[in-house]
């Protein structure tokens, strides 16, 4: 790995923040966020070097030997602003979803879109193995979205269960680490703890991160060395059925009531602005929604040509 400077690790942190606030939101991946601001492979490697060799150079030859195998700096700064945004966005997230959903779902709406673009377009050669992974992709996420969530025990085993699984999704674009807690019933049990600071919850589930991360980051890494263009479709297919969760516009089919006693909902069906505006008789935004909907396929295109133009300027400069 190259030595970075301040300025360097700075927007490292500041690409952790926004995991960080991508993973408090069902339906959105902090691995989305990762993969379109280009730390996302060597976050993976990264995690999968906490490995044998780790702890064979923490005891022989000492804690920086062992630091730079694991690329320290590196985690520490991404997983910094990922913390940090989710002690304090939680509530900030919690109020935007309940003041303002449509708008925040039209946001990411548009920059899952750009997303799926932006991936699918390092897919080097299609043949009939990567449109199905493609599809497959697709299938597995959209099923995810519709999926019902389930009524699930609070025992400490089952909230170190649940980091466990979320977090392989969180570090999967496309697939929300959020929405799968949501599905295990423990989105907002989890979410609660953090804005009420639950010391002993947090560190059960922060445990069951751990776990999850170091052992799924060695099949993704994998899978990117073995299959990269099937990879690449496979999670591209994820942020595609993703979006069945983010459109804005939504019919309530049942509600649940939330640990404050409050009535939310459970189960949501996609519908037309044309339906929402005749079945809830509310001003239907379409101008907010869209204009919020370009801000985030914008804000991807943007990443996109600054990466466009550093990737030149560095072959500029290699080959001069």
């Amino acid at each position: 790995m190259s030595k970075r400077n301040l300025k360097e690790y700075v927007l490292l942190t500041a690409r952790g923040l926004g995991m960080g606030a991508a993973d408090v939101i069902p339906g959105v991946s902090g691995g989305t966020i990762a993969f379109i601001t280009g730390i996302y492979q060597e976050l993976i490697n990264s995690i999968k070097s906490v490995d044998k060799t780790f702890l064979k150079l923490l005891f022989s030859e000492g804690i920086v030997a062992a630091w730079k195998h694991i690329n320290g700096n590196f985690l520490v700064a991404v997983f910094s602003g990922v913390l940090i945004s989710i002690f304090s966005l939680a509530r900030l997230i919690s109020w935007l979803l309940l003041v303002y959903p449509m708008l925040v779902w039209a946001f990411f709406f548009g920059l899952i879109i750009a997303s799926a673009l932006h991936v699918g377009k390092k897919i080097n050669r299609w043949n009939t193995g990567i449109i199905i992974a493609l599809i497959a992709g697709t299938a597995i996420a959209a099923y995810i979205t519709i999926a019902t969530p389930a009524n699930t025990t609070e025992s400490m085993w089952f909230i170190l269960l649940s980091g466990t699984i979320a977090i392989t999704a969180m570090i999967l674009p496309g697939i929300s680490g959020s929405f799968i807690l949501l599905l295990l019933g423990k989105y907002e049990f989890i979410l609660n703890a953090v804005k009420d600071l639950q010391i002993g919850i947090i560190v059960i589930f922060g445990i069951g991160c751990v776990i999850g991360l170091i052992s799924f980051s060695n099949v993704i890494s994998w899978f990117f060395k073995k299959f990269p263009d099937g990879t690449m479709a496979l999670l591209t297919g994820f942020m595609l059925g993703s979006l069945n969760k983010l459109w804005p516009w939504k019919e309530v089919i049942s509600y649940r009531f939330n640990s404050a006693g409050e009535k939310v909902p459970l189960l949501e069906k996609s519908i037309s602005p044309q339906q929402y505006e005749t079945i809830t008789g509310q001003e239907n935004l379409l101008i907010p929604v869209i204009i919020c909907m370009l801000a985030g396929f914008l804000l991807i295109f943007i990443f996109d040509v600054i990466a466009a133009r550093k990737e030149s300027k560095q072959n500029h400069q290699g080959n001069g």
